[in-house]
């Protein structure tokens, strides 16, 4: 299994081509060998947040959007151990709250994070693929 980035999560429905080839051969092989995609529940937190403030141009409403992304993706929880872990990352890991408890996410999860953000891969704090 791996965790994608909530960006990661709007380009696979409106611009795939918008994905690393390494990112996008290890998101089919997640798939292929039935281990699936992950994404955090701040992910749907910051998807509405997107939405609502214009960021994002869905093509259905929100509320169908946040239901096909839940039927897609294994959608894991925020736990207390994830919320210790996301105010525990390096110094150099980006101080953006939906991105700490994304990584965090991966962190706990023992997942990989696939992510375009360079300040994220460039903390080395988790395992990216890009």
């Amino acid at each position: 299994m791996i965790l994608l980035d909530t960006h990661v999560v709007i380009w696979l429905t409106d611009d795939v081509t918008r994905i690393s080839k390494k990112a996008e051969a290890a998101i089919v092989r997640a798939r292929q060998d039935g281990d699936g995609l992950a994404i955090s529940a701040v992910t749907l937190l910051e998807l509405a947040m997107l939405s609502s403030t214009g960021r994002i141009q869905l093509k259905v409403s929100l509320e169908l959007f946040m239901s096909n992304v839940e039927a897609r993706f294994l959608v894991l929880p925020i736990t207390g151990r994830i919320c210790v872990q996301a105010f525990d990352l390096p110094t150099n890991y980006p101080k953006d709250l939906v991105d700490r408890v994304t990584g965090a996410t991966g962190m706990v999860g023992g997942l990989s994070l696939v992510t375009a953000d360079r300040a994220i891969r460039n903390a080395r704090a988790l395992t990216t693929i890009w």
